[in-house]
């Protein structure tokens, strides 16, 4: 599937190909703090079928606490996290759906570190709901 996107104050523009079925939610606590929500949305495209068309990321490197690293990259100017990846040879990169502009389209088809899941998140179907502020 070919996806476009950008950040939010359209600095960064992007686009790639992408499988829908690599879709993925992530409960870690390292995406919930890097992301401000409960869980990471991603889709993995391969550096091959990334481009990036304008804009210039910047990156936090987070080393985990097995040693394995990786860049998180976002806009300078209005701070959405656009994708990580491997911070020196890149062979994919994990792109935040949020900032695609096919994000309805790509629904999860699975969950990972869901020991660290927000147990409040799993279900907010029965929540007060409006459909603008």
């Amino acid at each position: 599937m070919r996806i476009t996107g950008r950040c939010h104050c359209g600095d960064i523009t992007f686009d790639a190909e992408v499988d829908p079925a690599a879709a993925a939610i992530c409960h870690c606590t390292d995406c919930q703090a890097l992301s401000g929500s409960p869980y990471r949305t991603s889709v993995r495209a391969q550096a091959s079928a990334f481009r990036l068309l304008s804009g210039a990321p910047q990156r936090y490197v987070k080393t985990a606490d097995s040693g394995a690293q990786r860049a998180h990259a976002f806009c300078p100017r209005c701070g959405s996290p656009v994708y990580s990846a491997d911070p020196v040879n890149p062979s994919s990169y994990n792109l935040r759906i949020g900032t695609l502009d096919q994000r309805a389209q790509l629904a999860p088809t699975r969950q990972q570190w869901c020991a660290s899941a927000l147990l409040w998140a799993d279900d907010i179907s029965a929540l007060p709901r409006k459909e603008r502020q």
